[in-house]
């Protein structure tokens, strides 16, 4: 059963950062495709970031250049590092595990096989 914990979540101020944590349990990430995606008050969901099997990322296009997604030195753990953060990206963020048949990934999503979510943390930045 593959399962996944969020973690960084919290409130800053625009021009801040945050780190959030996603830890994988019950698999082997190098066989899954990784990602964030993010779901405001009233708003679809939105690619954040995501990293392939082969270790390639790719970006929602908001993201780009402010966002940095990366495998964890520990175990199982995918990292998003946030940098000049916007109150337009308030929303609670989510860590998602596709696989074990992903086929590729493109704007912050993954496709191919089976998704599964963590529970989310929030992330909140103020002006």
């Amino acid at each position: 059963q593959v399962q996944l914990a969020e973690s960084g979540g919290g409130s800053v101020q625009a021009g801040g950062s945050l780190r959030l944590s996603c830890v994988a349990s019950g698999y082997s990430t190098g066989r899954y495709c990784m990602g964030w995606f993010r779901q405001a008050s009233g708003k679809e969901r939105e690619g954040v970031a995501s990293i392939d099997t082969n270790g390639r990322p790719t970006y929602g296009e908001s993201m780009q250049g402010r966002f940095t997604i990366a495998q964890g030195n520990a175990e199982n753990t995918v990292n998003l590092q946030m940098n000049d953060l916007r109150p337009e990206d308030t929303a609670m963020y989510y860590c998602e595990a596709v696989g074990p048949e992903c086929t590729f990934c493109d704007r912050g999503r993954c496709y191919g096989g089976m998704a599964v979510d963590g529970k989310g943390t929030q992330v909140t930045i103020s002006s």
